[in-house]
């Protein structure tokens, strides 16, 4: 007998859980999406106000005129193919 109960309990919280999540789903979503809307319209407008006119080139920061070379890959060794003389 306690199995059907528990059998019973488990289908219960599930169909409780179902019948909630249809009933918050919506509103949850909604919030989400309105969320979503207002961090795009912030990052928009901040964007905006940087003054920039359709079609110019901005760059924000001037990289530095370093040249490095990585000469702590190794040494080039040259190799030639051996073709095999069996085939």
């Amino acid at each position: 007998m306690g199995v059907l109960r528990t059998i019973a309990v488990i289908l219960l919280v599930y169909y409780v859980f179902k019948f909630l999540a249809k009933l918050f789903a919506p509103f949850l979503i909604k919030k989400m999406v309105n969320k979503m809307q207002e961090k795009a319209q912030n990052h928009q407008q901040s964007h905006q106000q940087t003054n920039v006119k359709v079609g110019e080139t901005v760059i924000d920061k001037k990289p530095q005129n370093k040249n490095q070379s990585n000469n702590s890959v190794g040494e080039y060794v040259e190799y030639e193919e051996v073709e095999d003389e069996n085939k």
